[in-house]
């Protein structure tokens, strides 16, 4: 039995609910903290602490960063024992590297755009939350989603640098999706190997896979415990 330590994005924890059971049925234990994401004053270090507290003193931990969670999952490895860390659609970080840098550092932009245009969508319109997010999840999951809304998250995360020198040494996998509206699929295979220096692995879905495909990303995530864990 492993913890499963599930990291969000620019949300809550909301967004693991369909994983949380999953994971549980085959008998691990699962910490799926909030991040002070509402909290203007709070920093990097504050949200690894939420993360570190949540924990506790449990082992055996594989963490699992989601999109922006990617810059606090690694923190997390610094400040706890943690057997895998396998991140799920990412931002990967770079040192120093600010969350509001990162869109330009990486070109993530101009690839959403040419993606949108590719697949006859209008680059400049106005955004819509099911359009860029919720296009492969389930109506009746959607319908929860919007009715939980979504967390509002402070702008002042955007100018803190990514406090880490260099990454951790902790075994890392990541896992893309091939319809990510947000980041591409070519543009997250180039974002990997540029920074990572591997290959991602790819799964059905868009940028949010917990959301519309939370068993195949189980079935990944057990994939990759079972290979470094045993």
């Amino acid at each position: 039995m492993a913890t499963y330590v599930l990291i969000h994005g620019a949300s809550d924890a909301f967004y693991w609910h369909r994983v949380v059971p999953l994971l549980q049925d085959r008998g691990h234990e699962v910490v799926a903290p909030d991040l002070p994401i509402g909290d203007g004053d709070a920093g990097f270090a504050d949200y690894a602490d939420a993360v570190v507290s949540a924990i506790g003193h449990r082992s055996d931990l594989v963490v699992v960063g989601q999109s922006m969670g990617a810059f606090t999952a690694p923190i997390v490895c610094q400040r706890v024992p943690v057997e895998l860390l396998i991140l799920v659609a990412p931002m990967i970080p770079a040192p120093g590297e600010t969350p509001g840098d990162w869109w330009g550092n990486t070109g993530q932009p101009q690839a959403q755009r040419e993606l949108d245009e590719r697949e006859g969508r209008d680059p400049d319109g106005a955004f819509d939350v099911v359009t860029t997010f919720l296009h492969d999840v389930p109506d009746e999951v959607v319908a929860a989603v919007l009715d939980h809304g979504v967390p509002g998250q402070s702008e002042n995360i955007f100018a803190q640098p990514w406090p880490l020198e260099q990454w951790p040494g902790v075994p890392t996998r990541v896992l893309i999706a091939r319809g990510d509206r947000l980041f591409p699929l070519d543009f997250a295979r180039r974002l990997t190997k540029e920074r990572l220096g591997i290959t991602p692995d790819e799964i059905p879905g868009g940028h949010l896979v917990a959301f519309g495909h939370p068993d195949s990303l189980v079935d990944w995530l057990e994939s990759y415990r079972v290979e470094i864990l045993g």
